[in-house]
């Protein structure tokens, strides 16, 4: 990389201290002069370089002027130097990366001999920080207080607020009173014109009215109908951002790396964007619901289904559930219909794992090979006659059929249900579990925690798809063996039963969940919505700490130092 010119380069204090403090326009850096060097303990740091540290300075999250009473030492001695050598001082807060992909925010304070150096430094940082147009400057956060442990009041007032106010950011707060209310409120009353972005304090069921109330403002004022399965939806413009608050995190975990309010409120303040895929559910020409980590028929179906009935236990009802569910071990008959995805996003078993700057969601961010793509697809699908139009048809007895559009992975399950999955490549892995013992049902879910390959079972297909159809037996066609797969791909996946037809659903029926909520239909028709929306995240960063310019090229020979 190319050396950036320093914009400022002085001798400070730091903890009494004298440090080289110097500025770029991506980096902040300060190490010990040769003298302190003398007189420390002579400990390098990683870089090689003695006592010296950066800092990108689009993770500084701000800088201020230091009041005197900040800088005062219990050490007399100390307090001298520091108060008559170097009276004034400003400290600059920044993200400082910790274990398991957490984040916090630290502080650095350098005193300066004159007030003028001090207002120096304070105002070229700001100035870097303002060429950041990313970052947001105003919010709109809904608080669910009644998620998870029902704590989501108080992790935003303790843990959250006091950084978006050390930032400069203003929010306005929400406090929802009812199931929906946040979807409802921005569905129809938000003015959406005067924020940067939405936040959600609570958990994924909290995020699914975010995300419903936004996508359907968006498609409502672009005058698009979601209830069009074909329909190419508008992406949004307001990034979203998660607070983590509720019994399950995985839309978090998965884009963030963990499931920590003060990580996800630094990730806000910074301004990251992480583009995401939204499946759109659909019951014949009846929207349903929008999904962006899974949709599960069977057994995590039957789980739910159970688990709401047991809402008082709080979060013990999953585990509760998830015993009967395992031991009840329904099995359930369909057809499943799907439309692979292209060889260039790879596939579910290829161990290449989705991260921050992944090159295969960056290859899916042009609009405009998103929109050639469609108009292909409907092109082609408009052309099926007795062609191979390049959908799979598979029938038979399943335990589970999952369509994970992320890992889903969550600190009880680090890999996820499907481990390689991409954020933002237009594609959701279906996993489909056939009929087989209770054991190696059991053998299956055990490798979800640790790391053997989960797919390696005969009973376990999985497949990278585009789009795909389930039909339960009741809907199929009354002569679906006599029928080509090639009939059955001309009309998407069967039909399915009007909007205006009641469904006489039997116990041979399971439930799809989708991201927590349970669906009122079995046959339902997914599309993927390549990058509909975009979250306050980076993805989950493989290093846990990023340098983007030598420390060492700071503090090269350069005239006019201060």
């Amino acid at each position: 990389m190319e050396k950036q010119p320093r914009l400022l380069c002085s001798r400070l204090l730091r903890e009494h201290r004298q440090v080289e403090v110097a500025l770029t326009r991506s980096v902040l850096g300060w190490r010990e002069t040769d003298r302190s060097r003398k007189r420390s303990s002579g400990i390098r740091s990683l870089s090689g370089t003695a006592h010296s540290h950066t800092v990108l300075v689009c993770e500084i999250v701000a800088v201020r002027k230091t009041e005197e009473d900040d800088t005062k030492n219990k050490s007399q001695k100390k307090a001298k130097l520091g108060s008559q050598l170097y009276p004034h001082a400003f400290t600059v807060s920044y993200v400082r990366r910790m274990r398991h992909h957490q984040w916090r925010c630290s502080d650095v304070t350098f005193q300066c001999a004159d007030l003028t150096l001090c207002e120096q430094w304070v105002q070229v940082i700001n100035e870097q920080l303002s060429l950041l147009t990313n970052r947001p400057r105003s919010l709109l956060v809904y608080i669910n207080p009644f998620g998870g442990k029902r704590h989501g009041t108080r992790i935003y007032e303790q843990k959250v607020a006091p950084l978006f106010r050390r930032a400069c950011i203003s929010a306005d707060v929400i406090v929802t009173e009812r199931a929906n209310h946040a979807r409802d409120h921005l569905k129809t009353e938000a003015n959406l014109d005067k924020y940067d972005g939405v936040v959600c304090v609570g958990g994924d069921g909290m995020f699914g009215e975010i995300l419903h109330g936004l996508v359907t403002r968006t498609q409502t004022d672009h005058d698009v109908d979601q209830n069009q399965p074909d329909a190419e939806l508008v992406p949004c413009s307001l990034r979203i951002g998660i607070i983590p608050a509720g019994s399950t995190d995985c839309i978090c975990f998965a884009t963030v790396g963990t499931s920590d309010p003060v990580t996800s409120a630094l990730h806000i303040i910074v301004g990251d964007s992480q583009p995401m895929d939204v499946c759109s559910a659909h019951h014949g020409d009846v929207f349903l619901r929008y999904s962006v980590s899974l949709l599960g028929y069977g057994f995590y179906g039957d789980l739910l289904t159970y688990s709401e009935r047991k809402r008082w236990l709080g979060p013990a009802r999953y585990d509760l559930s998830g015993v009967k569910t395992f031991l009840s071990h329904k099995c359930y008959k369909g057809t499943v219909s799907f439309l692979p995805a292209e060889d260039d996003v790879g596939n579910p078993r290829d161990k290449l794992l989705c991260r921050s700057g992944c090159q295969v969601c960056q290859r899916k961010t042009s609009s405009n090979d998103k929109r050639r793509e469609m108009s292909a697809e409907k092109e082609k699908s408009a052309k099926v006659s007795d062609d191979d139009s390049g959908w799979g048809v598979i029938r038979g007895k399943f335990i589970t059929i999952n369509a994970a559009s992320m890992s889903c992975a969550c600190p009880r399950s680090p890999k996820g249900l499907s481990p390689s999955a991409h954020l933002a490549d237009g594609t959701t892995d279906l996993i489909l579990v056939r009929k087989c013992s209770r054991l190696d049902f059991f053998r299956h879910l055990v490798r979800h925690t640790n790391k053997d390959d989960q797919f390696d079972h005969s009973f376990v297909e999985v497949y990278r798809v585009k789009s795909f159809c389930f039909l339960p037996p009741d809907q199929e066609p009354v002569s679906l063996e006599d029928l080509s797969e090639t009939q059955l791909e001309k009309t998407g996946c069967g039909p399915i039963c009007s909007a205006q037809t009641t469904c006489d659903y039997s116990k041979a029926h399971s439930s799809w969940s989708c991201d927590g909520e349970i669906l009122p239909h079995a046959a339902i028709q997914v599309s993927v919505q390549c990058q509909l929306i975009r979250l306050f995240a980076r993805g989950i960063e493989e290093q846990q700490q990023c340098v983007f310019e030598d420390p060492c090229t700071l503090w090269a020979p350069e005239p006019n130092t201060h």
